[in-house]
């Protein structure tokens, strides 16, 4: 029993990976309150995010001027300990802003890492590290106040 509580375990901390992508991309940014702690942390392309409210304002921020965005997560790596979980795994984050000078494509290749809590109602992100790995396209398409400066 053991076995087959630690596989849907698993496949919770992916699904709620793969929510928070879902989440982004149709721009239903109040839904984050159901992947991530209200207190959480999260490191996000060069921003250091303390709470929930935080956290969503940082990521509105950044998509909401774009035409659209898709987060692709692969190469899951769970790790369980009863209550408590760890995650990572590969992303690439593709957005587009037609009519942005020099392009309408900015794309980022990296990592998520994740330390998780289970709570009543499941899984949540209490602490986020995104580590960029690779960059490609016009960093002028995402909103000025968190183009990347390297």
């Amino acid at each position: 029993m053991a076995d087959l509580q630690a596989l849907t375990d698993e496949r919770a901390v992916i699904n709620l990976a793969t929510q928070y992508c879902w989440t982004l991309d149709n721009r239903e940014f109040e839904d984050l309150h159901t992947v991530f702690l209200p207190d959480a942390y999260a490191f996000l392309g060069e921003t250091e995010c303390n709470g929930i409210e935080a956290i969503i304002r940082r990521i509105s921020t950044a998509l909401t001027p774009l035409d659209a965005s898709q987060h692709l997560i692969g190469s899951h790596d769970v790790g369980l300990d009863g209550d408590r979980a760890t995650h990572r795994c590969y992303l690439q984050a593709q957005h587009v802003r037609h009519g942005a000078e020099g392009g309408a494509l900015w794309m980022v290749g990296g990592m998520y890492e994740d330390r998780l809590v289970r709570t009543t109602d499941g899984w949540r992100i209490e602490h986020r590290i995104l580590s960029r790995i690779w960059t490609d396209g016009n960093p002028a398409v995402v909103a000025p106040e968190l183009r990347e400066t390297r």
